[in-house]
């Protein structure tokens, strides 16, 4: 790409910084989320959060006579800083008369690969596996799940026998747009987090049967199931953060599972809500920070779809180490296919894993809108083109290819943490 006036972007990249030259005429906007003010002493913001809570009592007064907490909290698949949150939530259920011989911690994975003991050591750090017991979320054993019947729209409810027989459950994330439930945090920490497969299709199902996705949409018909499975569950309080784009905190909230994830939405939609000036030809979606496998990465794929002109060009730049989807492989046999197949052979059972298949249609549903360039040093171009995409070796290559495709006069966005960003569209201003 070459042009006597260059912008240069820097783009973080699987550990590394990738750098792209774009020519200055040819670029509309780089977005990535807002400059916020990040708190000086994350611990003390953590104890006011406890101590200060949103519609519910402080954690050490809930506790009292619990004689058994089980903490769900985020996997490696998130920024959230469990390592400095949780040895202050235990010092507060100490002070509330809970030792930490009561207290486990059930990683909520979600369908997500189970971490290995490494990566619990890494990511929740030696004070916390000292300290109680850290167990990774038994979804794939039955015998470890209870059957709680379905809802009221019919969705199945399974659940970690551990959560469910707990005196207090609690849960630990963040909040940042999420394309399904509007927003991550609150209640997602039990569904997807804590629930079994079938749970976690119906509401991914869900969320492709009523919209291509509800990204930034709070309210929303996915939240609400989520919320009452949460209060099925018995999901008595929240602790959920608000980062900034290099994972700094910016605010912590406690209390009443939706009252005080409603209120961290709102400080979530203020660092990661950014008007466009308008929409691009192409839009570069650098995938930072969900890089382990494309069934995070895919997440760079709806903020783009809001910034892209019907008919342009996504380019989904993202390492992918784990390729497309660890735990659900098959899901490259269907995922090229078109959104109405998909939707049909969800609905007659010809795809069992209806999370696979779900995510998989609301891919397709965006490469119907824009077409989809994919740079990945994780993902094969022949599992590219079984995504339905185009593969290219650099992002350069592809950008220009992009371009080149709409015309002498197409205009590119980049977005540089895609996955964190929610784009507001000209329209909706």
């Amino acid at each position: 790409m070459k042009s006597e006036k260059n912008r240069r972007i820097d783009l973080k990249y699987n550990g590394k910084i990738k750098t792209l030259q774009v020519p200055s005429d040819r670029l509309l906007a780089v977005i990535s989320p807002n400059q916020v003010t990040i708190t000086d002493d994350p611990r003390a913001e953590i104890l006011r959060a406890l101590r200060a809570p949103v519609q519910a009592p402080p954690l050490a007064e809930a506790v009292r006579g619990a004689r058994r907490v089980v903490i769900a909290a985020d996997d490696m698949t998130r920024l959230t800083p469990v390592e400095v949150i949780l040895p202050i939530i235990f010092d507060e259920l100490n002070r509330g008369g809970v030792k930490d011989e009561q207290v486990t911690v059930l990683v909520a994975l979600g369908t997500h690969r189970a971490m290995t003991r490494q990566e619990l050591l890494e990511h929740f750090g030696p004070e916390v596996m000292r300290r109680v017991q850290v167990i990774n979320n038994p979804w794939q054993d039955p015998a470890q799940m209870v059957d709680l019947g379905v809802t009221e729209n019919g969705t199945p409810v399974s659940i970690s026998r551990l959560a469910l027989e707990s005196d207090f459950l609690l849960g630990v994330g963040s909040i940042v747009p999420h394309h399904i439930p509007g927003y991550s945090g609150g209640a997602k920490i039990i569904q997807p987090g804590l629930t079994g497969p079938a749970t976690t299709g119906a509401t991914h199902f869900l969320s492709t049967r009523t919209r291509r996705y509800y990204l930034g949409m709070v309210e929303n018909p996915v939240r609400t199931e989520m919320e009452q499975i949460a209060d099925r569950v018995g999901l008595k309080a929240i602790f959920n953060v608000v980062l900034n784009s290099d994972g700094w905190l910016v605010r912590a909230f406690y209390g009443h599972p939706v009252a005080a994830h409603r209120a961290g939405a709102k400080v979530a939609e203020a660092v990661n809500g950014v008007l466009l000036p308008g929409l691009a030809d192409v839009v570069l979606a650098n995938a930072y920070p969900c890089e382990i496998e494309f069934w995070q990465s895919h997440k760079a794929l709806y903020p783009a779809d809001i910034a892209v002109k019907p008919g342009g060009v996504i380019v989904v730049h993202a390492a992918c180490p784990e390729g497309v989807a660890v735990m659900h492989p098959e899901m490259l046999s269907f995922t090229g296919l078109p959104s109405s197949e998909i939707a049909a052979r969800i609905e007659d059972g010809r795809i069992p894993d209806v999370t696979s298949g779900a995510l998989a249609l609301a891919w397709a549903k965006v490469r119907e809108n824009a077409s989809v360039y994919l740079v990945s040093e994780g993902i094969t171009p022949d599992e590219a083109r079984a995504l339905g995409y185009t593969p290219f070796s650099d992002l350069e290559s592809a950008v220009d290819a992009a371009l080149a495709s709409q015309g002498k006069d197409a205009r590119l966005t980049v977005l540089t943490h895609a996955p964190d960003t929610l784009p507001i569209a000209p329209a909706t201003r």
